[in-house]
């Protein structure tokens, strides 16, 4: 039965090849005017990896007609010419896996953000939405990214639990549920397979999700976050996930190519693993055609600051790619991964007509971005709409507290007799999604445990914010160098999206659990009992339909005052948000407890006590 869930905002799939080939035949020959000409460019042709001065592009119906030296035949009275002044035409960049809910933005708002830097195509997967509301919330994402001006696909989430098991999440994902959404239009294949475990031993649920994607002839996203590239590493790959943005090192790259999966390496708010990968390209020598370039997780102050998917591509070149080779993994092969080389991710005759005008390969300023044959974009800002759906007032109310929490939820209660005991402790690793296990020796005072800003561990708490049970699981984290009286709250907290604080002062994580509470979601800092930053994030808890730059402006309020508190890692704040995400090893949190994700199981806070 096809879940009805009343969306009436969703436009008919943008146009098809067949839709437009008899004029966009009759465009190239000569005998129809183009609806847009752009003249005296310099074509970077990612399929032949040339750079050919002195072309011309003609566009029809959104479609490139004709590529070639002179298109002076496809002009007509009414056509459009703009003359590109030798500046280069580059296809559109390309997101090959990506996280909207990471932008704390709506669909409609993160392509208004992301439009000028020249991103036309998103391939996302909205599995934050999905662990909040299920498969309601993801076709609400679906249909507010149909309406966008640019090319997002979406990708049906596999994993919600991410690991069954270790927590419990607002809604689960089904075998069934998979299969219904592979009929959604906008749906271009399975996210990320994160239950890598599942697949190694064979679960009915996860290779039936996999079963499902692929005889619906569409991709299926991988996640193997694991260093061991033994034998379980090849019963992932068997198991059929096609892509891998979960890599570190160079060996991780080589072994994903090798078994012909595609290496997505991601440059995020707080991933860096383009650098210790593309090695294997730059100094190995690999074809670059296994090699994809991805974001994964940037939040708003990021995209309006720094950029997107140019932001990667550059960062590509300054490690040493070829600027065409970084090209060609931000846009042809991303489309040929996706079954979609036909279609979109290169300049040539039939594709989707996106290019961006720039005057250079290696910096890559974007002065003009088209999509779809049109002006979206120009020297930085965005000229046209990105339409919003109307989100239900039920989606803005999801934190679901049993009853406001006090100081005494966030109580670590020692062994009885205990003066100190050695608490296992989440190591924050700067810059990568994996923590360490650690441990500490924390003293107790009247039968408690304390948190030791000399060591610097912090407490951590997990608050359900689904159902309103009441639980709240409690443990210690290291790295983030936080002094003096302070907390800090977030609703984001991958992928269970409870709600995760971190902590010095058990009044200040009161304080800050409940004030999420109070405006529906989002992340809040407080120090010596007030509040001192907040972004509000109201649907699902997790984004804003307010413009990228307030709310960019509001994350960059919690960044310093993140700083305000004394910590001083790059993008901290990503970090803080996946202090849940108990597919990643080593140590995390859930609702259910401790997690070892070396074992996947649930692991006891202390390891023994003195006397």
């Amino acid at each position: 039965m096809v879940a009805d869930f009343g969306m009436e905002q969703t436009p008919p799939p943008f146009p098809s090849w067949a839709d437009a080939a008899t004029r966009l035949v009759a465009v190239a020959a000569g005998r129809a005017p183009a609806d847009l000409v752009i003249r005296n460019g310099v074509w970077v042709n990612v399929q032949s990896r040339e750079v050919l001065p002195g072309h011309d592009l003609a566009i029809f119906a959104g479609r490139f007609a004709y590529c070639g030296p002179n298109a002076g035949h496809c002009i007509g009275p009414e056509t459009e010419v703009i003359d590109a002044g030798g500046l280069y035409m580059i296809p559109g960049l390309c997101d090959g896996h990506m996280h909207i809910e990471s932008g704390m933005l709506t669909p409609a708002e993160f392509a208004a953000a992301v439009i000028p830097h020249g991103t036309t195509t998103m391939f996302t997967d909205p599995h934050e939405i999905a662990n909040v509301l299920g498969l309601r919330g993801v076709r609400l994402m679906h249909d507010e990214a149909l309406l966008q001006p640019v090319n997002i696909f979406t990708q049906m989430p596999s994993c919600a639990p991410s690991a069954p098991g270790l927590e419990t999440t607002g809604y689960e994902i089904s075998a069934e549920d998979v299969a219904e959404a592979m009929s959604w239009p906008g749906i271009i294949g399975l996210g990320e397979m994160m239950n890598f475990p599942g697949v190694v031993a064979g679960d009915a649920q996860m290779l039936a999700e996999i079963a499902a994607t692929q005889r619906a002839g569409k991709t299926v996203g991988g996640h193997y976050a694991s260093p061991d590239l033994g034998p379980a590493f090849a019963a992932y790959v068997a198991g059929g996930p096609a892509d891998d943005h979960e890599g570190t090192r160079e060996e991780d790259a080589i072994a994903r190519v090798r078994q012909g999966m595609r290496a997505m390496l991601r440059l995020g708010s707080a991933w860096y693993d383009v650098e210790t990968q593309i090695t294997a390209v730059t100094e190995k020598g690999l074809d670059p055609r296994g090699f994809v370039l991805c974001t994964d997780d940037c939040h708003s102050g990021t995209l309006v600051n720094d950029g997107h998917m140019n932001r990667v591509v550059r960062h590509a070149i300054e490690c040493g790619a070829d600027p065409l080779v970084a090209l060609q993994m931000a846009t042809i092969n991303t489309a040929t991964h996706f079954g979609l080389e036909r279609e979109l991710g290169s300049i040539a005759p039939g594709r989707r007509a996106d290019v961006i005008l720039t005057s250079d390969l290696r910096t890559l300023p974007i002065h003009r971005v088209i999509a779809r044959g049109q002006t979206v974009a120009v020297e930085g800002e965005i000229t046209v709409e990105c339409p919003h759906l109307d989100w239900p007032g039920d989606v803005r109310q999801t934190v679901n507290l049993a009853r406001p929490v006090t100081e005494v939820d966030f109580v670590v209660t020692a062994p009885e007799g205990a003066n100190g005991v050695t608490a296992k402790v989440i190591g924050v690793v700067e810059n990568q999604a994996p923590t360490k296990a650690l441990t500490a020796d924390l003293a107790v005072t009247d039968g408690v445990v304390e948190p030791d800003e000399a060591q610097d561990v912090a407490q951590i708490a997990l608050v359900e914010r689904h159902r309103g049970t009441g639980g709240v699981v409690n443990g210690f984290v290291s790295g983030f160098g936080y002094k003096g009286r302070m907390a800090m709250a977030s609703t984001v907290a991958h992928d269970s999206h409870h709600m995760i604080v971190v902590g010095t002062s058990r009044a200040d994580m009161a304080a800050a659990a409940n004030r999420l509470a109070e405006i529906g979601g989002g992340i809040t800092v407080w120090k010596d009992g007030a509040e001192i930053a907040q972004v509000a994030l109201p649907i699902a808890g997790l984004m804003s339909d307010s413009p990228a730059r307030e709310v960019a402006a509001a994350a960059d309020g919690m960044v310093a005052a993140m700083a305000e508190v004394g910590c001083t890692l790059n993008n901290a704040y990503m970090q803080h948000s996946l202090l849940a995400l108990v597919v990643i090893p080593e140590l995390r949190i859930s609702d259910l407890g401790l997690v070892d994700v070396t074992r996947f199981e649930i692991t006891e806070l202390f390891e023994g006590h003195a006397s």
